[in-house]
Protein backbone atom coordinates (compact mmCIF):
# COMPACT_ATOMS: atom_id res chain seq x y z
CA UNK A 1 0.00 0.00 0.00
CA UNK A 2 1.26 3.71 -0.30
CA UNK A 3 1.35 5.90 2.20
CA UNK A 4 -1.71 7.58 1.25
CA UNK A 5 -3.69 4.73 0.98
CA UNK A 6 -2.30 3.61 4.95
CA UNK A 7 -3.57 6.68 6.31
CA UNK A 8 -6.88 6.72 4.22
CA UNK A 9 -7.69 2.97 5.90
CA UNK A 10 -6.70 4.44 9.04
CA UNK A 11 -8.94 6.96 9.00
CA UNK A 12 -11.47 5.01 7.80
CA UNK A 13 -11.22 1.93 10.12
CA UNK A 14 -10.57 4.24 13.47
CA UNK A 15 -13.10 7.00 12.49
CA UNK A 16 -12.81 8.62 16.16
CA UNK A 17 -9.04 9.56 15.05
CA UNK A 18 -10.10 12.15 12.20
CA UNK A 19 -9.82 14.83 15.26
CA UNK A 20 -6.41 14.27 15.57
CA UNK A 21 -5.54 13.80 12.03
CA UNK A 22 -3.50 16.87 11.61
CA UNK A 23 -1.24 15.63 14.28
CA UNK A 24 -0.81 12.51 12.98
CA UNK A 25 0.30 13.56 9.59
CA UNK A 26 2.64 15.56 11.32
CA UNK A 27 3.93 13.16 13.34
CA UNK A 28 4.61 11.01 10.15
CA UNK A 29 6.12 13.87 8.29
CA UNK A 30 8.72 14.40 11.55
CA UNK A 31 9.74 10.99 11.33
CA UNK A 32 10.41 10.61 7.06
CA UNK A 33 12.71 13.76 8.08
CA UNK A 34 14.06 11.90 10.46
CA UNK A 35 14.91 8.60 8.71
CA UNK A 36 15.27 10.62 5.44
CA UNK A 37 18.52 12.95 7.40
CA UNK A 38 19.86 9.34 8.81
CA UNK A 39 18.75 10.05 12.13
CA UNK A 40 16.99 7.32 14.73
CA UNK A 41 14.60 7.40 16.97
CA UNK A 42 14.17 6.45 20.86
CA UNK A 43 11.13 5.42 22.14
CA UNK A 44 9.86 4.96 25.77
CA UNK A 45 6.77 4.92 28.20
CA UNK A 46 5.76 2.96 31.24
CA UNK A 47 3.78 -0.51 31.97
CA UNK A 48 1.36 -0.58 28.23
CA UNK A 49 3.15 1.58 26.91
CA UNK A 50 6.62 0.40 27.46
CA UNK A 51 5.73 -2.65 25.28
CA UNK A 52 3.72 -0.49 23.09
CA UNK A 53 7.71 1.11 22.60
CA UNK A 54 9.24 -2.24 21.99
CA UNK A 55 6.73 -3.00 19.55
CA UNK A 56 7.05 -0.17 17.72
CA UNK A 57 10.85 -0.71 17.43
CA UNK A 58 10.00 -4.45 16.20
CA UNK A 59 8.29 -3.11 13.65
CA UNK A 60 10.89 -0.32 12.50
CA UNK A 61 13.99 -2.37 12.71
CA UNK A 62 13.05 -5.33 10.70
CA UNK A 63 10.11 -5.80 7.52
CA UNK A 64 7.05 -5.28 8.88
CA UNK A 65 4.66 -5.56 5.91
CA UNK A 66 7.57 -5.52 2.94
CA UNK A 67 10.39 -7.23 2.79
CA UNK A 68 13.62 -5.11 3.21
CA UNK A 69 16.55 -6.48 1.63
CA UNK A 70 20.35 -5.87 1.66
CA UNK A 71 21.28 -3.89 -1.21
CA UNK A 72 23.77 -5.02 -3.77
CA UNK A 73 26.63 -2.63 -2.01
CA UNK A 74 25.92 -3.99 1.42
CA UNK A 75 25.80 -7.61 0.21
CA UNK A 76 28.81 -7.90 -1.00
CA UNK A 77 30.71 -6.60 2.37
CA UNK A 78 29.77 -10.32 3.30
CA UNK A 79 31.57 -12.23 0.25
CA UNK A 80 34.79 -12.67 2.30
CA UNK A 81 32.87 -13.73 5.21
CA UNK A 82 32.12 -17.43 6.02
CA UNK A 83 28.83 -18.50 4.98
CA UNK A 84 28.23 -14.62 4.47
CA UNK A 85 25.96 -14.24 1.45
CA UNK A 86 23.93 -16.45 3.57
CA UNK A 87 23.61 -14.21 6.22
CA UNK A 88 23.47 -11.17 3.98
CA UNK A 89 20.15 -12.50 2.30
CA UNK A 90 18.58 -13.05 5.44
CA UNK A 91 19.57 -9.69 6.96
CA UNK A 92 16.90 -6.41 6.18
CA UNK A 93 17.00 -2.93 6.24
CA UNK A 94 16.28 -1.12 9.25
CA UNK A 95 14.53 2.29 9.92
CA UNK A 96 16.89 2.90 13.29
CA UNK A 97 15.20 3.05 16.61
CA UNK A 98 16.20 1.89 20.36
CA UNK A 99 13.19 1.16 22.98
CA UNK A 100 14.77 2.54 26.12
CA UNK A 101 12.64 0.34 28.33
CA UNK A 102 14.53 -2.89 27.07
CA UNK A 103 17.47 -2.35 28.97
CA UNK A 104 17.03 -3.92 32.67
CA UNK A 105 20.52 -3.60 33.68
CA UNK A 106 21.24 -0.03 33.32
CA UNK A 107 16.99 0.99 34.04
CA UNK A 108 17.89 -0.49 37.30
CA UNK A 109 21.27 0.42 38.27
CA UNK A 110 20.44 3.93 37.71
CA UNK A 111 17.08 4.02 39.00
CA UNK A 112 18.87 2.43 42.53
CA UNK A 113 22.12 4.19 42.08
CA UNK A 114 20.41 8.08 41.29
CA UNK A 115 17.07 8.51 40.01
CA UNK A 116 14.46 6.53 39.12
CA UNK A 117 12.63 9.35 37.39
CA UNK A 118 15.59 9.89 35.14
CA UNK A 119 15.82 6.31 33.31
CA UNK A 120 14.60 7.36 30.03
CA UNK A 121 16.92 10.99 30.59
CA UNK A 122 19.74 9.21 30.68
CA UNK A 123 19.75 7.45 27.47
CA UNK A 124 18.45 10.29 26.03
CA UNK A 125 21.43 12.05 26.91
CA UNK A 126 23.75 8.88 25.76
CA UNK A 127 21.83 8.17 22.96
CA UNK A 128 20.80 11.43 21.19
CA UNK A 129 23.90 12.47 18.77
CA UNK A 130 21.95 14.08 16.02
CA UNK A 131 18.96 16.55 15.37
CA UNK A 132 16.64 14.41 13.01
CA UNK A 133 16.90 12.36 15.96
CA UNK A 134 13.08 12.12 17.41
CA UNK A 135 12.26 10.61 20.95
CA UNK A 136 8.71 9.14 20.63
CA UNK A 137 6.76 9.63 23.79
CA UNK A 138 4.10 7.56 25.27
CA UNK A 139 1.92 8.37 27.80
CA UNK A 140 -1.49 8.01 28.58
CA UNK A 141 -1.51 11.03 30.77
CA UNK A 142 0.87 12.65 29.26
CA UNK A 143 2.20 13.29 32.92
CA UNK A 144 4.34 10.43 33.06
CA UNK A 145 7.26 11.71 35.00
CA UNK A 146 10.24 10.05 33.49
CA UNK A 147 8.57 10.10 30.21
CA UNK A 148 8.52 13.73 30.65
CA UNK A 149 11.93 14.15 32.10
CA UNK A 150 13.24 12.52 28.91
CA UNK A 151 11.45 14.75 26.42
CA UNK A 152 13.01 18.01 28.69
CA UNK A 153 16.39 16.14 27.88
CA UNK A 154 15.89 15.78 24.35
CA UNK A 155 15.22 19.34 23.95
CA UNK A 156 18.27 20.06 25.68
CA UNK A 157 19.54 17.39 23.33
CA UNK A 158 18.47 19.59 20.34
CA UNK A 159 16.37 16.48 19.16
CA UNK A 160 12.68 16.61 18.31
CA UNK A 161 10.04 15.03 20.62
CA UNK A 162 6.89 13.04 18.96
CA UNK A 163 4.50 12.10 21.72
CA UNK A 164 1.07 10.35 21.97
CA UNK A 165 -0.73 10.76 24.60
CA UNK A 166 -4.59 11.36 25.90
CA UNK A 167 -6.74 13.50 24.91
CA UNK A 168 -6.23 15.84 27.88
CA UNK A 169 -3.47 18.43 27.83
CA UNK A 170 -0.64 17.79 29.55
CA UNK A 171 3.00 18.37 29.84
CA UNK A 172 4.15 16.19 26.92
CA UNK A 173 1.80 18.89 24.98
CA UNK A 174 4.03 21.87 25.54
CA UNK A 175 7.33 19.77 25.11
CA UNK A 176 6.66 18.32 22.19
CA UNK A 177 7.30 18.98 18.62
CA UNK A 178 4.38 16.86 17.35
CA UNK A 179 2.08 16.07 20.37
CA UNK A 180 -0.57 13.42 19.08
CA UNK A 181 -3.40 13.74 21.97
CA UNK A 182 -5.98 11.04 20.86
CA UNK A 183 -9.96 11.11 21.64
CA UNK A 184 -9.65 8.98 24.86
CA UNK A 185 -9.47 9.34 28.54
CA UNK A 186 -8.88 6.45 30.37
CA UNK A 187 -5.67 4.28 29.85
CA UNK A 188 -6.81 1.62 28.26
CA UNK A 189 -9.03 3.45 25.66
CA UNK A 190 -6.11 5.70 24.97
CA UNK A 191 -3.91 2.10 24.44
CA UNK A 192 -6.52 0.81 22.30
CA UNK A 193 -5.85 3.54 19.63
CA UNK A 194 -2.37 4.22 19.84
CA UNK A 195 -1.69 1.03 18.45
CA UNK A 196 -3.88 1.62 14.90
CA UNK A 197 -2.01 4.94 14.86
CA UNK A 198 2.02 3.81 15.32
CA UNK A 199 1.10 0.56 12.95
CA UNK A 200 -0.05 3.42 10.31
CA UNK A 201 3.22 5.38 10.94
CA UNK A 202 5.34 2.17 11.18
CA UNK A 203 3.45 0.78 7.63
CA UNK A 204 3.78 4.35 6.28
CA UNK A 205 7.60 4.99 7.15
CA UNK A 206 7.98 1.23 5.45
CA UNK A 207 6.42 1.90 2.35
CA UNK A 208 8.35 5.37 2.10
CA UNK A 209 11.51 4.18 1.96
CA UNK A 210 11.25 -0.07 0.39
CA UNK A 211 9.59 -1.44 -2.28
CA UNK A 212 8.80 -4.98 -3.06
Amino acid sequence: MSVQTIFEKLFKDYPALNCAKDSILQGFDLLLDCYKNNGKTLCCGNGGSAADSEHIVGELMKGFNLRRPLTKEEKALFETVENGADIANKLQSPLRSIALTAHSGLISAFANDVDPALVFAQQVWGYADAPTDVLIALSTSGNSKNVVEAAKTAKVKGIRVLSITGGKDSKLTSLSDVCIQLPAYTPYEVQELTLPVYHALCAALEAAFFTE
